[in-house]
């Protein structure tokens, strides 16, 4: 379990975050900047876990096709980013209401330290991005310290 300082302004960025959500834009933003870098059209949906031997994401991306998929691991950021294409608008065919975001989007994460950057996977299948990090074997391994009582 990691301590984190705690920052007045990063609940600040919070309410921006949510505030930008409800108005359908979503700030993009590195976790070395906190600047806001640009802005995505929508920002898809993450699941982060952790296991003994790696790490997971998971992300949402339906209706994105493979090619317009990309993942990229620099400098210890990965990087989620693509786009969804709006249908073409056909004559004869009207949208009463179109509530699925549309365009560009982009997620970034800081890695791990222990994580094995040299062997990270991805794979798409069902609208779905699921990212592998395995772990590096030193911090697989528990260690273990007897402690003896005096």
């Amino acid at each position: 379990m990691n301590l984190v300082k705690w920052d007045p302004f990063r609940e600040l960025e919070d309410v921006t975050d949510r505030l930008n959500r409800i108005f359908g834009r979503s700030a993009i933003r590195t976790e070395t900047s906190p600047k806001m870098l640009g802005m995505a059209d929508w920002s898809p949906s993450v699941d982060i876990s952790e296991t003994d031997t790696e790490y997971l994401i998971k992300g949402e991306i339906p209706g994105v096709k493979k090619e317009d998929v990309k993942v990229t691991l620099e400098g210890g950021m990965l990087t989620l980013q693509g786009e969804r294409k709006m249908e073409k608008e056909e004559k004869g065919k009207k949208f009463h209401r179109v509530e699925c975001s549309y365009g560009s989007f982009m997620r970034s994460f800081r890695v791990p330290e222990d994580a094995d950057e040299s062997k990270v996977k991805a794979e798409f299948k069902d609208g779905m991005i699921s990212v592998t990090l395995p772990k590096t074997a030193k911090a697989a391994t528990p260690k273990a310290i007897n402690v003896t009582v005096t």
